[in-house]
């Protein structure tokens, strides 16, 4: 059973840094695409990273060039997400999400990825 669990959200200002971890049991780790993605209420969720499975290719999207970096570990079955020179408008629900193994050149496409956790809140004040 795949299981996803985030973790390192919270509350920081305008211009702080957060770093979002996600545990990932269940399936063939290291042969996945994982991403996140982040919703706010009443909008459609969005893809923000991904990462392939050998780390050697990564997406993000354009409002978070520059500032955020996915990063695994595949010895711990983890994958993060490093958020720095946060701004109000990163203010969303952040989710991991994993591909199915073996799924070449996923990217950032929501339907690419069955498998979610539960979300972690990230609240950017200004």
């Amino acid at each position: 059973q795949v299981q996803l669990v985030e973790s390192g959200g919270g509350s920081v200002q305008a211009g702080g840094s957060l770093r979002l971890s996600c545990a990932a049991s269940g399936y063939s780790f290291d042969n996945t695409w994982m991403a996140w993605f982040r919703q706010v209420p009443g909008k459609e969720r969005e893809g923000v990273a991904a990462i392939s499975s050998s780390s050697r290719m990564t997406d993000y999207a354009d409002s978070v060039k520059g500032r955020f970096t996915i990063s695994r570990d595949n010895a711990k079955n983890t994958v993060y997400l490093q958020m720095n020179t946060l701004k109000p408008e990163d203010t969303a629900t952040y989710y991991c999400a994993a591909a199915r193994p073996y799924t070449f050149g996923v990217g950032l496409g929501t339907s690419q990825y069955p498998y979610w956790g539960q979300g972690t809140q990230v609240t950017v004040s200004s």
